[in-house]
C-alpha cells in the first residue's frame, strides 16, 4: 500500500465518520470535549476532584457516541473519563422541526 493509498483511505474514513456524526448528533443532548476524545451524550455528570493537591475531573457519560475513526463500535452505554486537562460540556439546542417550510438554506 502506497503512502497515497493510505492517505486516501484515512480521508475516506474521516469523511465516513463525519457523516455518521452528522446523522447521530440529533439523537443527543450534549457535546463533550476532552483532550483525547469528542463525545455526544444524553447524560453528563462532571465532578471536580482533588487528591494530593492536584485537581482533576471525573466525567461520567451515559448513552454516548465517541468520535474515533479507529473504533468499530462508536455507540456506547457508558463512559468514564478521568483527566487533569480541561473538559468542555455544551448542551445542544434542539432546532424546531421543519415541517416542510422553506428555511432559506439548501440541504
Amino acid at each position: 500500500m502506497s503512502a497515497e493509498d493510505l492517505e486516501n483511505y484515512e480521508t475516506e474514513m474521516e469523511l465516513a465518520l463525519y457523516r455518521e456524526y452528522r446523522d447521530a448528533v440529533g439523537l443527543f443532548s450534549y457535546v463533550v470535549e476532552t483532550e483525547r476524545r469528542f463525545y455526544l451524550a444524553n447524560h453528563v455528570d462532571l465532578q471536580v476532584r482533588s487528591a494530593a493537591g492536584e485537581v482533576y475531573f471525573e466525567l461520567t457519560l451515559a448513552d454516548a457516541w465517541v468520535w474515533d475513526v479507529y473504533r468499530s463500535a462508536r455507540f456506547v452505554k457508558s463512559v468514564r473519563v478521568v483527566t487533569f486537562k480541561d473538559v468542555n460540556v455544551e448542551e445542544l439546542v434542539k432546532a424546531d422541526l421543519d415541517l416542510g417550510g422553506d428555511s432559506g438554506f439548501g440541504r
